[in-house]
C-alpha cells in the first residue's frame, strides 16, 4: 500500500467494461512511472468486470490495486467522485476502461506540470478505432487554456486529465451531477482562477467505434446548451456566441 506526495491516483469508472479491464489494469501496470495506484469503481456492472477485477488484485497481492464495488449505479460522475474520495495520492488521474494510454503518459505528464508548477494540465489525444488503433486524427492542445478560451472549444479529455489537489484541494474537483459532468468541471476549474497547461503530445487515444450516429451530435448540442445555459449562467447571446465557435472547432476536429 502506498501513500506519499508523489503518489498518482488513477480512478476508473466500470461499467460492464469486462471486454476492455484486464487491457485497462495492464496498461496501467506497465506505466513507466511507478508510484500510482488504481481505483477501480465498479458501478453495478451486469458482466464479469468485478471477477475479473478481483482476480488481478488477488495476483498481485499489494495494495496497488482497489475495487469499491457500489451498491447502486448513479453513472461515472458519481463514480468518479467515489474514487476521488478513496484516493490516497495527491495527485489525481482519469482513465476510462475502453481507452488508452501510452506506457509513460503518467512520467511525461507530472514532469510537464512540475515544470510548469501546475495544478491542471492535460494533453494531445488520438481518435483510435473499434479496436484502439489510432486514426491519424489528433485532437492538439493550446499552451494555456482560460475559462473563456474553454468554453469555445471542447479539447480537453478525460483520459489525459491529471490534477494536482495539493493546489486545487478535493472538494473543487468532484464532478458536478450534470451530462457532460467532465466538460463542467474543467470549467468550474478554470472559472474558479486555474489554468489549464497542454501538453501538446499524444499519450492517450480515444476509442471509438466506426459509427457517428447524428442522434449523438443532437445530443451533444443539447449538453453545451444546457451548460451555457443552467451550469454557467451565460445569456443568450452570450450562448450562441460560444456555441457558434464550439460547434466550428467541434466540426472541424472531427472531419
Amino acid at each position: 500500500m502506498e501513500t506519499g506526495d508523489r503518489l498518482i491516483s488513477v480512478i476508473v469508472p466500470v461499467y460492464n467494461a469486462g471486454k476492455y479491464i484486464e487491457e485497462t489494469i495492464h496498461m496501467v501496470e506497465k506505466q513507466t512511472y511507478k508510484e500510482w495506484e488504481l481505483i477501480l469503481v465498479d458501478d453495478c456492472s451486469a458482466d464479469n468486470s468485478r471477477k475479473l477485477i478481483k482476480d488481478r488484485i488477488a495476483a498481485r497481492k499489494d495494495g496497488k490495486i482497489r475495487l469499491i464495488e457500489k451498491e447502486t449505479n448513479e453513472g461515472a460522475a458519481m463514480a468518479r467522485n467515489t474514487g476521488m474520495d478513496a484516493a490516497r495520492g495527491r495527485y489525481i488521474a482519469f482513465l476510462d476502461a475502453d481507452d488508452v494510454w501510452m506506457a509513460d503518459k503518467l512520467q511525461k505528464e507530472l514532469a510537464f506540470m512540475e515544470e510548469k508548477q501546475a495544478a491542471f494540465v492535460c494533453t494531445a489525444y488520438e481518435f483510435g478505432d473499434e479496436k484502439a488503433r489510432g486514426t491519424g486524427k489528433i485532437v492538439h492542445v493550446p499552451e494555456t487554456l482560460t475559462y473563456k478560451k474553454a468554453l469555445s472549444r471542447t479539447v480537453i479529455f478525460t483520459t489525459t486529465v491529471l490534477l494536482d489537489t495539493s493546489k486545487t484541494g478535493r472538494e473543487l474537483i468532484h464532478m458536478p451531477q450534470v451530462k457532460s459532468e467532465d466538460t463542467a468541471l474543467w470549467w468550474k476549474l478554470l472559472r474558479s482562477g486555474f489554468t489549464a497547461y497542454g501538453l501538446d503530445e499524444v499519450l492517450a487515444i480515444y476509442r471509438r467505434p466506426a459509427k457517428s450516429l447524428s442522434s449523438n451530435k443532437l445530443e451533444a448540442i443539447r449538453r453545451i446548451w444546457y451548460l451555457y445555459r443552467k451550469q454557467e449562467g451565460l445569456s443568450v447571446l452570450q450562448s450562441i456566441r460560444y456555441f457558434i465557435f464550439w460547434a466550428f472547432r467541434a466540426a472541424i476536429r472531427r472531419i
